[in-house]
């Protein structure tokens, strides 16, 4: 029985943090199983901020080591950097055609970041290339949060356009949402999620940070008045926030973690929070100190070229489809 398809990619910021790892790196890891699994450095992406080249040369490298540090295998997975494959650039241009202005208008993303004067066509466009970077692979699911959920809607709209006009093409991706652990907050602010554009370090833990850092930054995190150790993200958002942190790492239910910390205090807990993340991590930093730059650019180069064959036969079909070939 053949393995249904699956694609998801993640933006080269350097650094992956907590939120990043139990949300989505850890799933990613576990799906290598069960899925056909295609993992891209969305480097493109990227360019709708302003980047230092060598900045981001940098963060491409550094992402890809951390997703092979943290499991991703590419014996088991297509890996590779999005802009070294052009046919992305090559559908979303087609796919823009079936797109109307209006509709990418509304994008919920584009409108948080107009408000921050952030205005540039790449971002106003962002989600047209985003169905391209699922549909060039014609992928059956895609692994997102509840944030992500208008993009993959947006993009299951454009797969019954271009369907309808050309024919039944394209699969339209179910959406694979993952379980607790896939919103983690920020330490410092448990009303917000855990973020790396947060001006502030210690909002964050990230995956490479050493044990002394996640200890420091757990022993500071925002907690709650009173001492009981309960499960109420309404009234209890810091302690919360970490017992969901603790039920990844320790493998347990929240509810029985709170019931046997519950008359801990807050700093025996912290402590305990600590070492569990610690040691749950410990493989990931290893091997991420221990890759080589040359090995993991190898890696990446072989991927591409990999990922260029797939996209192409999509791409040949597609070409064919519209009128672009001969």
């Amino acid at each position: 029985m053949t393995k249904k398809k699956v694609f998801s990619g993640i933006q080269p910021s350097g650094d992956i943090h907590l939120g990043n790892y139990m949300g989505a790196l850890r799933n990613w890891v576990a799906m290598q199983d069960e899925y056909q699994t295609v993992y891209c450095v969305v480097d493109l992406h990227a360019l709708t901020l302003p980047q230092a080249p060598s900045d981001l040369a940098e963060a491409r490298l550094r992402t890809a080591k951390i997703l092979l540090a943290a499991g991703i295998d590419p014996q088991r997975s297509l890996l590779y950097h999005q802009s070294q494959v052009p046919q992305h650039a090559e559908l979303s241009w087609i796919l823009g055609t079936f797109t109307s202005m209006g509709r990418l208008g509304r994008m919920t993303q584009y409108k948080e970041k107009e408000d921050k004067g952030g205005q540039n066509l790449g971002l106003f466009s962002y989600p047209v290339l985003m169905a391209a970077d699922i549909l060039v692979h014609k992928v059956h699911a895609v692994p997102v949060g509840d944030d992500q959920t208008q993009h993959l809607e947006f993009t299951r709209d454009l797969v019954e356009r271009f369907n309808s006009r050309y024919g039944d093409f394209f699969p339209a991706p179910e959406q694979i949402t993952p379980g607790r652990g896939a919103r983690v907050m920020s330490l410092k602010d448990p009303s917000s999620k855990m973020s790396k554009s947060d001006p502030d370090d210690d909002s964050r833990i990230l995956v490479t940070d050493a044990p002394d850092a996640i200890r420091r930054k757990i022993r500071r995190a925002v907690t709650d008045s009173g001492a009981r150790i309960a499960y109420d993200v309404e009234r209890k958002p810091g302690i919360s926030n970490l017992l969901d942190i603790l039920a990844v790492f320790a493998g347990d239910a929240v509810d029985d973690l709170a019931d046997r910390y519950s008359g801990a205090g807050y700093g025996r807990f912290k402590e305990t929070v600590a070492e569990a993340v610690i040691e749950g991590l410990a493989p990931l930093r290893r091997a991420f100190l221990d890759l080589e730059d040359r090995e993991v650019e190898r890696i990446m180069k072989m991927g591409a070229l990999d990922a260029r064959i797939q996209a192409e036969r999509t791409m040949v079909e597609v070409r064919k489809m519209i009128g672009l070939s001969g």
